[in-house]
Parts: C-alpha cells; sequence; structure tokens
C-alpha cells in the first residue's frame, strides 16, 4: 500500500532514488486521488500545475475535511514556490522540485507525526465536546425534572430519560419504602413502579418486590452500589442476586445486558433503583426479532455508569422535591376543608354549602375555559388557577367565625331564648286570668249570688279572654317566621305594648316589650338591620384571615376573589359595592353559584328548597337587573352546571318541577 500519493507526474516531482520502506503511487485528477484514500495516514504531493486546474474543487474538498487523515503539500519550481504558497493556503507546504530521497523521507516521517498529532487532537476535542454535550443534556434533564410537578409523569420521565442518555431499550423504576417500624428494615420493600419497553408491549401492573439481596434491584438498594451485568443470563460467579427469565419466557423478550443504579437524595439515602435493560449500538433499533439481541446489544459502559448515576441522583432529588410539595399541598388541602368544618359546625344547617359552591364554581370555570368563541374565547384557567378558584369557593364564608353564633343560626325573628320567655309570659297571663276567674266565682259563691246563669256568663267570659290571649300568641308566633309581614298583623303587634298584665307584686307589665315588637316587626326575613349587618362583614372578616395567610404566589388571589363573592355588577353589593369592572370573573361566577345553592338548599330548617327551575328563573330576574353576569349564567343553565351537587334521588324530578 503507498504511503505517498503524487498528483503528476513523478519524474517531475522527484529524485530517482530509491528510497526503502517508501512507495509511491501516481495519480493523475483529484477523483482518482479521492478513490485511492483509504483510512491510512498518507503524505499527498500535488504538483502545482494540478492543483491550478483543480482549484475550487480541491479548496471545498479540503474545507470538508477530505484530507483529515493525509498532509497535502505542493510541489513547484524554485522561483514559483512562494507564489504557490499564496494562491493555494490550503496547502500544508510548498515542497522545491525535484524532492530528494533524503527530504522526501524526512517529510513524510514530519507529515506521519503530524497526522498523529493531528488525530490525537480530534480525539480529545471529541471527547470534550462529548463530554460537554453529556453536561448539556443532563443539565436539560435536570431542568425537566425539576419543573414537572406531577409525581407518576416524574417517574415516567426520569425512567424515559435514563433509557434515552444510554441508548436502552427497556428498563424499570423501583422505589424503597420503608415498613411502619422505624427501628427495624424487615418489613422494607420495593415498589415496582414503573417499565418501559420499545420492542415488547409491556402489560404492567404496580406490585411489591422483597427488599432483598436476591435480586439485582434489591441488591443495588440495599448495598449501594451500580451493578453492571454484561449478560443478564450468565451473573458474575458469586453473585448473590439471580435474574429471573419469567418476563422473557412470557413476552418473547431476551434480556442482555442490565445496569441497576441505585437513587440516592440529597442526605444519601437510597430511595429507589432505576434498572436499564440491553444497551443498543443504535438507540433507534427495535430488537424484533429475538435474533437481533446477539447482534445489536452491547455492554453498557463506565460512562453509562457515571451518567445514569448523576442522573440518578438529580432524579432523586426532583422526587424527593416532588413528594414533599404534594404532601404541603396535601396537608394544606386538609387544612382548608378542616377550616370549612369548623365554620359549619357553627351553624350545621349550612353543612356541605361551601363543598357545593366549590363544585358549581369549579365546574363553571372549566367550562368558560373550554370556549373557543364568544365573549369567554380569550379567558383560561391554568391548572393552579382553578385550584386558585376552589381554594376561594370552599373559603368564602371563613369569616363567619367572626360572626356572633346567636346572629349566624338565627332562624326567626326572635332568637330561640327571647321566644321561651314570651310563651312563657303569656301562658302566666292565661294563668292568672284563670286565678282571677276562680277567685270572682268564689266571691260570688260566698256572696250568695253564684246562680248557675251568673256562673255560666262568668265561664264563657273567661273561656272567651282566654281564646283571645292564645290568638295573640299564634299572631305573635307567625308573625315570628322570616316571611313577608303583612301590613294587618303590624298593626296588631304595635297596640300589644299597649296592653299590659300585672305580676305577682302588682306591678304591670306590656304584653310584648318594645325590643320584642321592633324584632317581630321585620317586614321580610329573620334579621334586623343590624343583624343584616353583621353577616354581611363575614366577607370583610374572611378577606381579613385569609389575608394572614402566606399564599404560595399561583393561589395569591384567593382573598381577592373571596372578597368579592356578594358585590353585584351594578355596584349594590357589598361590603364595597364594586361597580362590574372591579369585580374579578371568578368572584362573578362564584355569586352565581352561591346565591343558586343557596335558593335549592334542602336542608334549612327555616326556609323551603326552590325548586331548581324557579331558582335559575330568580337567577335570570337577577342578571336581567344588571346585577348577575348574564352570559356566565347563560353558561351556567346551558351546559347544566347546577345539576352537579343536585341531590342523587329525585334531582331529575326536581328539575321538571
Amino acid at each position: 500500500m503507498a504511503n505517498i500519493l503524487a498528483w503528476g507526474n513523478p519524474r517531475d516531482m522527484l529524485t530517482r532514488e530509491i528510497v526503502p520502506g517508501v512507495t509511491v503511487r501516481d495519480v493523475r485528477t483529484l477523483s482518482e486521488l479521492q478513490a485511492a484514500l483509504d483510512d491510512r495516514d498518507v503524505l499527498i504531493l500535488a504538483d502545482v500545475a494540478h492543483l491550478e486546474a483543480e482549484q475550487d474543487a480541491v479548496a471545498a474538498w479540503v474545507k470538508s475535511a477530505g484530507t483529515r487523515r493525509a498532509v497535502l503539500m505542493g510541489v513547484a519550481d524554485i522561483g514559483a514556490a512562494d507564489d504557490a504558497a499564496r494562491r493555494f493556503p490550503f496547502l500544508d507546504d510548498v515542497l522545491i522540485r525535484p524532492v530528494s530521497g533524503n527530504r522526501l523521507r524526512l517529510h513524510l516521517e514530519r507529515a506521519l507525526d503530524s497526522l498523529s498529532s493531528r488525530r490525537a487532537i480530534e480525539q480529545l476535542d471529541a471527547a470534550v465536546a462529548r463530554k460537554s454535550q453529556e453536561l448539556h443534556e443532563l443539565n436539560k434533564i435536570g431542568v425537566a425534572l425539576s419543573a414537572e410537578r406531577d409525581i407518576n409523569k416524574l417517574l415516567d420521565l426520569i425512567l424515559f430519560k435514563c433509557r434515552e442518555i444510554t441508548a436502552a431499550d427497556a428498563g424499570s423504576l423501583y422505589l424503597v419504602k420503608r415498613g411502619k417500624d422505624d427501628s427495624t428494615t424487615d418489613d422494607d420493600y420495593l415498589s415496582f413502579e414503573l417499565a418501559q419497553n420499545d420492542s415488547v408491549s409491556v402489560s404492567f401492573e404496580k406490585g411489591q418486590v422483597p427488599l432483598s439481596e436476591t435480586s439485582i434491584a434489591g441488591y443495588a438498594a440495599l448495598s449501594g452500589k451500580v451493578v453492571n451485568v454484561p449478560d443478564a443470563y450468565n451473573p458474575p460467579a458469586g453473585s448473590p442476586f439471580k435474574i429471573s427469565r419469567a418476563f422473557d419466557e412470557k413476552s418473547g423478550y431476551k434480556s442482555r445486558s442490565m445496569l441497576a443504579v441505585p437513587m440516592r437524595d440529597h442526605q444519601d439515602d437510597i430511595i429507589g433503583v432505576v434498572q436499564l435493560i440491553n444497551k443498543k449500538k443504535d438507540h433507534k433499533t427495535v430488537l424484533r426479532p429475538v435474533t437481533l439481541v446477539d447482534s445489536t446489544v452491547i455492554p453498557f459502559t463506565s460512562v453509562d455508569e457515571e451518567l445514569v448515576t448523576s442522573l440518578a441522583s438529580q432524579a432523586a432529588v426532583a422526587y424527593e422535591n416532588t413528594r414533599l410539595i404534594q404532601e404541603i399541598k396535601s396537608l394544606f388541602h386538609s387544612f382548608v376543608h378542616a377550616s370549612v368544618t369548623a365554620i359549619e359546625s357553627r351553624d350545621p344547617t349550612t353543612s356541605g354549602h361551601s363543598d357545593r359552591v366549590a363544585i358549581l364554581t369549579v365546574g363553571t370555570a372549566e367550562r368558560v375555559d373550554a370556549i373557543d368563541s364568544g365573549p369567554f374565547k380569550d379567558v383560561r384557567f391554568t391548572k393552579d388557577q382553578l385550584q386558585e378558584i376552589r381554594y376561594a369557593s370552599l373559603l368564602h364564608d371563613f369569616g363567619k367565625v367572626g360572626v356572633r353564633e346567636k346572629v349566624l343560626i338565627k332562624g326567626k325573628k326572635l332568637y330561640i331564648g327571647e321566644m321561651m320567655v314570651l310563651r312563657q309570659r303569656f301562658a302566666y297571663i292565661k294563668r292568672t286570668l284563670e286565678a282571677e276567674h276562680l277567685r270572682s266565682k268564689l266571691e260570688q259563691v260566698l256572696a250568695g249570688r253564684s246562680s248557675p246563669e251568673l256562673l255560666l256568663q262568668m265561664d264563657r267570659a273567661y273561656e272567651e279572654r282566654q281564646r283571645e290571649i292564645d290568638g295573640l300568641l299564634n299572631m305573635v308566633a307567625q308573625a315570628n317566621e322570616p316571611t313577608i309581614l303583612e301590613e294587618e298583623s303590624v298593626r296588631a303587634l304595635m297596640d300589644l305594648p299597649n296592653r299590659s298584665f300585672a305580676d305577682m307584686e302588682g306591678n304591670r307589665h306590656p304584653f310584648l316589650t318594645p325590643n320584642e315588637v321592633q324584632a317581630l316587626s321585620i317586614r321580610r326575613g329573620s334579621l334586623s338591620e343590624k343583624e343584616r349587618r353583621e353577616i354581611e362583614s363575614h366577607v370583610t372578616h374572611t378577606f381579613r384571615f385569609l389575608s394572614e395567610i402566606r399564599w404560595t404566589s399561583e393561589y395569591r388571589r384567593v382573598p381577592e376573589i373571596a372578597y368579592a363573592h356578594h358585590e353585584k355588577l351594578d355596584g349594590t353589593g357589598y361590603p364595597r359595592k364594586l361597580p362590574a369592572a372591579e369585580i374579578p370573573i371568578q368572584s362573578k361566577m362564584m355569586t352565581i353559584c352561591d346565591i343558586f345553592d343557596a335558593l335549592v338548599a334542602w336542608d334549612r330548617p327555616y326556609k323551603k328548597s326552590v325548586p331548581v327551575e324557579r331558582a335559575l328563573h330568580i337567577l335570570g330576574e337577577e342578571a336581567g337587573s344588571g346585577k348577575l353576569d348574564k352570559n356566565l349564567l347563560d353558561l351556567f343553565i346551558e351546559a347544566k352546571i347546577y345539576e352537579k351537587t343536585l341531590p342523587k334521588a329525585g334531582a331529575q324530578a326536581e328539575v321538571a318541577r
């Protein structure tokens, strides 16, 4: 094989000396020169006349690394050498013709040394580039792992990236699960979380694997060592683990090379194991038929071990962070529900109201998010924003903890204790009338004037007065109901303070006190104006309490959303009388859902449930008068969001009423 290629006539370029160990082959064209090159190092001597004829082609060839394994030198006359070096800058050097044998040997040795150095530099450059690429890939993977907040997706990403960076055909992921007894590891186990395979379909079910050295994953978890097995069917002699062939026999797969790497968290604790199977020469290869395994599967390398070890550590920290974040969110979610339970325990009759409002409001928001046309086409809610709406809805009545309980649960105009006192008073009045009647009858008998006619007349008068007192008490009881009070009942109530009775000491007292008359004279509902303002103050209390919580950035608007759930678009709401433009859309949705649930609630002892059709009609009237968002209400009705919280039994009948 020639180690010098002469492009041109060798007799014109070289002396006729024979150089031992040096062979020269002549070529006439660039294409012939290119065809003569092989994978060996070679010195090319090119006559400048030939270079000039194909200068552009030669320049392009050199630029494309065509001379990677060659040193290209020009050969020119003594007077043309400098001009040739200038005109052909791609040449490594220009020699003066004719080149003697000794000079030829010297240049060949230097060329071979140069090529060797060039190759070493290229290898170093390639190694640096490869390391740089590996670091870049690890950084990219680390960013991706840190960004993923879904545990299942994170585990899937961890295993996929480990396989991708090592060209592994298959893999599985195990998590170390601690038993109930922290003082021993006897009840610890491996949870088989995930399996992936590019060549066969994997029918996967989560399961438990004993945490012992009998399996390759268990050995890696207990020893903390990386386990690299070139041939799974022939593990290293003395290995405590055995590799099961059950999956291979069932699926027709063949496991050859295996790599098990422990996942260490920031405290150096092992929390899991990544197990990779069948490293491929080409990651795109599908190992079907199974005979391809023998020719395309290779052992995992030490570089693979380093890469997966680094990646597994990143993955462990990302997993622990994600798990902790989820636990914190779960803890906070529990706190929110505990708060709702505490609120509703003060008023058991509204139990479930906050949950139902949350379901309806989130359902409305999800529907708005799905719309691609109309007034809400540009409104979108992220997963975190939907959770923010859920929290705001669950806690919208949180401020009721700041309202007096007797006002909060007041179902009638008089408090229960006040009505009991009033009934006892009327009972005393009736007993006083009875005593006076019996005393009068006794006086008539002792005076000898007790004719049957007189006594009968006295009994009838007494009974009439008793019926009158009963009527007055019934009228008071009716007025105590949270219904609209008729004008006639108001006049009758206003007269009762003018009627009085005597106590046991002879002191006179009115049938009704001024406070009782004032309470019973409430025209609508059960609350006085002062009590109504106290109830309405729960919104401000809610905002103040929720503002004390250090919400994370994704939930920072919870206090603001809950604060506006009693505002109306026309500015007549409370507590701030906000105009429509200043009310968040989340609050507008919650207002509709809050009113609907309050209307149809079937568990309020102080009011009857309004049929669904009637409740929707009332909401329509509110929207028509500019108090509620009509577009949101239309969506609420058309999408039948309201059905999400109707009682399961009889719901359809309720809708049809």
